[in-house]
């Protein structure tokens, strides 16, 4: 008897813990998904909502020559770039999926994407967001991303 009470709270404990990793990751995904939501909405505020104070923000390409660069911006130059774009500018990142690994406080967000610029198809690449869980409040502390125009798995348009 001691035997089955001891597999059930085994069990009842593993659930509660793959509960809790899984609302934790769907906290992540509402963190990236509100960054995003501001972006093409171009709601800065919104976008600062999930941003730690101080982010490091970098781009990875092959340039024309084909040498493999690595770009870091200013998170508040682009900031400023998202609340300056033009009204007649569609800026339309597709996020194609989502792998969340959460790990206490911190959690990472790979997230491929098609970039789509008023309509026609620019770049595609992968997101990856590094993450702090800031006293229950997930914080973006560092987004890196690769950017192609080659090889990408281009949906049709919808619009």
């Amino acid at each position: 008897m001691s035997r089955l009470v001891l597999f059930l709270i085994v069990l009842a404990s593993g659930q509660i813990i793959a509960q809790s990793s899984s609302e934790e990751e769907l906290k992540v995904k509402s963190a990236v998904d509100t960054f995003f939501e501001g972006f093409h909405k171009g709601d800065t505020i919104m976008m600062k909502s999930v941003l730690a104070d101080k982010v490091v923000m970098q781009s990875t390409f092959t340039n024309t020559k084909g040498e493999n660069i690595l770009q870091e911006s200013d998170m508040s130059g682009f900031i400023k770039a998202i609340a300056k774009r033009p009204a007649d500018q569609k800026w339309d990142e597709r996020l194609l999926d989502y792998s969340i690994q959460v790990d206490g406080t911190m959690a990472n967000a790979w997230t491929p994407y098609e970039f789509w610029l008023n309509g026609n198809f620019s770049h595609c690449g992968v997101n990856s967001f590094q993450l702090f869980n800031d006293n229950g409040q997930w914080k973006i502390i560092y987004l890196i991303d690769t950017r192609r125009r080659s090889t990408c798995n281009q949906v049709k348009d919808k619009n």
